[in-house]
C-alpha cells in the first residue's frame, strides 16, 4: 500500500527559496541531504544560525510571517547538548534536532524567543545528537519507579520547539530518532504534532515512539491552527499510527475558552470515540493544557492574524502574570479556570472513558 505523503501537503507547507547556513555546513551528510533536496534555493552563509541579520529581530518581518515559514530554511550545528528534566509531558527534553515550524499556529510560544520570524532550523550534526541520547539513556538504567510520563520507559521529548511531522519532510533527522528509540531497551521518544504526515507510517517504531496528536474543536482550530492538518484528518489517522507500531496519545492543547466551548468539546470527544477502534482507545492517554498567551505575541499576531486574537486575547476571562523572563503572560482567571478544568475532565470521563488523563492544568 502506498502511504507516502501527497506532494500537495509538502508543497503547500514548503517552497524553499532561501537557505541560511553556517560556514562549512556541507561537512555534515545531513546538511548535504537538505541542500540536495532544494537545489534551486539561494544559499546564504551566516556566522550563526541564532543570529541572522534581517531575519530575526526585524519587526518588519511580521508582514512576511507565513512567507518566511514557507520559503526559508536555516542549517546549523547544535553545539551544546543536554537533556533537561521535565517530568510533565516527558521525563527529559532531548537536545533539539530542529526548531521552528512551517505551520503558523497563532498561540505558539516559540516565536516569542526568536523575534518576528520562525522558519525551520535543521541541526545537521544528527550523529552527535543521537549518540548523546543513546549514552544518556544508558546512564539512566532501568526505570525503577513508574510515573505519569510512563510506567516503564524513560520518555524523551524530541520536538519541544518544532513539529517532527513537518521536520520529517525536510530531512531524515526524525527517521533517525525513531530508529534510535526503537532499539533502546529503556527509553521512548515523544512528540506532539498537528500534522498528519503519512510518511511516518513507513518507519518501524516498534513501540519506541509516542506521537501526541494535538486536538481542539474544529471551529476553533480553523481560526488559530494556521497551516495545519484538519482536525477530522488527525482523528482519522489515529488508528493508522497505532497499527504502524506507534503509541498514540492525545494533546488537548491549548484549551481555548469561549461562550460555547463545552458544547464544542463534547462534539470533538464524540468524534474521537466514534472514529477510533477499541484497540486505539484502550491505549489512549491525554494531557490537557489551558491557554497561556503573551502580550508580546499578541502584538505580533495583530500584525498578521488579528482574527485569531478574538479567541486568544480575552481580558474579560484572563489575568496577567509576570513570567520569569519578565514578559507579561495572560492565563484564565484562577477561580474560573479550576472549574473549567473539572468540567472538561468530567466530560472526558463520560464521553471518552477509555482515555486516561495524564495531567490537566
Amino acid at each position: 500500500m502506498n502511504r507516502r505523503t501527497p506532494e500537495s501537503l509538502a508543497g503547500r507547507l514548503l517552497h524553499v527559496t532561501r537557505i541560511y547556513h553556517e560556514p562549512d555546513i556541507e561537512r555534515f551528510p545531513r546538511a548535504r541531504q537538505v541542500l540536495d533536496r532544494y537545489p534551486a534555493a539561494e544559499r546564504i552563509e551566516v556566522l550563526s544560525h541564532q543570529a541572522i541579520p534581517g531575519l530575526y529581530g526585524n519587526e518588519g518581518n511580521v508582514e512576511d510571517w507565513v512567507r518566511n515559514k514557507r520559503e526559508v530554511l536555516v542549517l546549523g550545528e547544535k553545539k551544546s547538548l543536554s537533556a533537561r528534566r521535565n517530568e510533565r509531558s516527558s521525563d527529559w527534553i532531548a537536545p533539539s534536532t530542529s526548531n521552528g515550524c512551517a505551520m503558523a499556529c497563532s498561540y505558539c510560544y516559540v516565536p516569542r524567543r526568536k523575534g518576528y520570524a520562525n522558519p525551520i532550523t535543521v541541526f545537521a550534526n544528527i550523529e552527535k545528537i543521537t549518540g548523546y541520547l543513546e549514552r544518556h539513556a544508558a546512564r539512566q538504567g532501568v526505570k525503577a519507579i513508574a510515573n505519569q510520563c510512563d510506567p516503564v520507559d524513560w520518555v524523551y521529548d524530541i520536538g519541544e520547539n518544532s513539529d517532527c511531522s513537518v521536520d520529517a519532510m525536510v530531512s531524515d533527522n526524525v527517521h533517525d530518532l525513531v530508529d534510535l528509540f526503537a532499539r533502546l531497551p529503556n527509553a521512548k521518544a515523544s512528540f506532539a504534532t498537528k500534522l498528519v504526515n503519512r510518511d511516518l507510517l513507513t518507519y518501524d517504531p516498534r513501540g519506541g515512539t509516542r506521537i501526541r496528536f494535538s486536538l481542539m474543536p474544529a471551529d476553533t482550530s480553523r481560526v488559530v491552527d494556521v497551516r495545519t492538518s484538519k482536525i477530522a484528518d488527525r482523528i482519522a489517522a489515529l488508528d493508522d499510527f497505532v497499527d504502524a507500531g506507534y503509541e498514540v496519545h492525545l494533546n488537548f492543547s491549548p484549551v481555548i475558552v469561549h461562550e460555547n466551548w463545552l458544547a464544542d468539546w463534547t462534539e470533538l470527544l464524540t468524534q474521537v470515540a466514534d472514529g477510533t477502534s477499541a484497540r486505539t482507545r484502550a491505549q489512549l492517554a491525554a494531557e490537557i493544557i489551558f491557554l497561556t498567551h503573551n502580550e508580546g505575541l499578541h502584538e505580533v499576531n495583530l500584525g498578521w492574524h488579528p482574527r485569531g486574537e478574538d479567541l486568544l486575547w480575552r481580558p474579560d476571562l484572563q489575568q496577567t502574570k509576570r513570567s520569569e523572563s519578565g514578559q507579561w503572560n495572560v492565563r484564565y482567571k484562577t477561580g474560573w479556570k479550576g472549574r473549567w478544568v473539572d468540567q472538561l475532565t468530567d466530560l472526558i470521563a463520560t464521553t471518552l472513558p477509555e482515555c486516561r488523563i495524564r495531567y490537566a492544568f
